[in-house]
């Protein structure tokens, strides 16, 4: 991007874009020397993507014009590489505001999965440090972080069980993405610092009920819980409804802050 108010670069060689279809189809692609892409609408050059300006259309081979920009965030997390299911744009938002993550904030993640969430974190400005028992996914968030943001010095990830404990300490935030969050409560209590804000994503309400349960008596308070739904309208011409389909519930949202103890006074 531009600086001081400049024109953003011309879309360059290596760089990834969204291709967008005229049905509204998206494509993510990396532009390399050479290279084409090729969808039931036609086949895309590279070339002729490569120079022009963000927001630009492009011919394919059919004829159909292609629209080109840079993709956001959302963008990238649907369409990335992942093996693990990715936490939808809807939530990484709200995980956002809810968990408090801004420039500074020292944020342990546990259940990193394809790394969508470590990105809205470590873009936000937050320090973030992972762990991930699979290493398969730890490569994956790896990749996928350092694909969006280049090699970041704020973030990585440690292949081990969070269940087992936490190393770090006076951390601001705790953020759990896993499927028993109840268990890691006093490492969790141990590594916060008082005020520090505990977060787990859940996608049952038994699982909730058992985390809300758990967080009873347990050093934790203010404890809130909520889910998002995302309706999207169809609006053309005088045809204007909700589509037919919507991003409806992903996952629980669970807050707690930290409680100071006699060790804290």
């Amino acid at each position: 991007m531009g600086d001081d108010g400049a024109a953003p670069a011309p879309l360059a060689a290596g760089e990834r874009v969204l291709l967008v279809d005229p049905r509204g189809r998206r494509y993510l692609v990396r532009l390399t020397a050479g290279g084409s892409f090729h969808t039931h609408s036609g086949v895309v050059s590279h070339d002729d993507v490569t120079g022009r300006a963000e927001g630009s259309t492009v011919a394919a081979t059919t004829g159909r014009r292609f629209l080109v920009l840079r993709p956001t965030l959302a963008d990238v997390v649907l369409k990335m590489p992942r093996g693990a299911q990715v936490i939808y744009p809807k939530d990484l938002g709200a995980i956002l505001l809810a968990a408090d993550i801004g420039p500074g904030v020292r944020v342990l993640e546990a259940g990193v999965g394809s790394g969508a969430l470590s990105m809205a974190m470590v873009r936000a400005g937050g320090e973030v440090v992972g762990y991930e028992v699979r290493a398969d996914f730890a490569r994956q968030a790896r990749a996928n972080v350092a694909a969006f943001l280049g090699e970041h010095t704020a973030y990585r990830v440690e292949e081990r069980d969070v269940y087992e404990g936490i190393d770090e300490r006076a951390l601001d935030r705790v953020v759990l993405d896993l499927p028993e969050p109840w268990r890691v409560l006093d490492h969790a209590r141990t590594a916060l610092r008082p005020g520090g804000i505990l977060l787990a994503y859940l996608p049952s309400i038994t699982q909730v009920s058992q985390l809300r349960a758990a967080l009873e008596g347990s050093g934790f308070g203010v404890a809130e819980t909520s889910e998002l739904l995302r309706r999207t309208w169809h609006v053309e011409a005088r045809s204007v409804r909700p589509d037919h389909r919507m991003v409806a519930h992903t996952g629980f949202l669970t807050t707690a802050r930290r409680l100071a103890g006699e060790a804290d006074a």
